[in-house]
């Protein structure tokens, strides 16, 4: 596998080890010269487009929007399109977890995706945002409830990235501003939804947080050229 470079610091994916299949998907462990990466790899046959998904600071297989990353996972594969779940290795540390994810990235290359999607609640946010800055194949970015540091590389994805954020206005961690400035930074095509009296976790529209971010993968993992409507 390729090693994965963010300026002064290098991973190497040296071996992945997948497990059979429980529930919906297959738990993975990525080798790597940091350390060993968890997954849950949601398998679609001969796929070429995929979504990765993060969770924030919490760690371990958190989920936001009431269990909205399993049912992703499922639902997403009617679409042809896989899903891959990371934990982080360390869930206080943006360069390591953004490592995280674009080892995850490195994993599904090498299973022949060719897209992605990266979603981020969070921290999450932030970590996928640098992600998809650093590499050409993803072509959207979902940042939900997203903190603002360390997500200035938005400006960055322009044309070739889309970017979604969905924030709560009565979110008592990461004010609803958070993610009014990654708007702001970012350039076109991207979009921005705030829902009233959500919170952080926007359990309180988990439905139509599922709906949003469902049809914006699928709409933007098959676009020709950047757009959103």
């Amino acid at each position: 596998m390729q090693p994965i470079y963010d300026e002064s610091f290098e991973m190497i994916v040296e071996k992945a080890e997948e497990r059979p299949q429980e529930e919906e998907y297959h738990p993975v462990r990525l080798i790597t010269s940091r350390g060993s990466i968890h997954c849950r790899y949601y398998l679609v046959e001969n796929a070429k487009k995929a979504a990765i998904l993060v969770g924030g600071v919490g760690g371990d297989w958190d989920t936001p929007a009431r269990g909205l990353y399993p049912l992703l996972g499922e639902v997403l594969r009617k679409d042809g399109i896989a899903s891959l779940r990371v934990q982080y290795r360390n869930s206080t540390d943006l360069v390591e977890s953004t490592l995280d994810v674009l080892a995850g990235l490195t994993y599904l290359q090498d299973k022949g995706i060719e897209e992605f999607a990266l979603i981020g609640h969070s921290f999450g946010g932030a970590v996928v945002i640098q992600a998809a800055a650093q590499s050409a194949d993803v072509r959207t970015v979902v940042a939900l409830a997203t903190q603002s540091y360390g997500t200035d590389p938005a400006s960055e994805l322009a044309t070739r990235c889309s970017l979604l954020l969905l924030h709560g206005t009565s979110d008592p961690v990461l004010p609803s501003s958070c993610s009014q400035y990654v708007y702001q930074v970012a350039r076109e095509p991207k979009r921005i939804v705030l829902y009233p009296n959500a919170g952080h976790g926007l359990d309180e529209v988990a439905d139509e947080v599922y709906l949003v971010v469902r049809d914006w993968i699928v709409q933007q993992l098959n676009r020709t050229t950047a757009s959103v409507s």
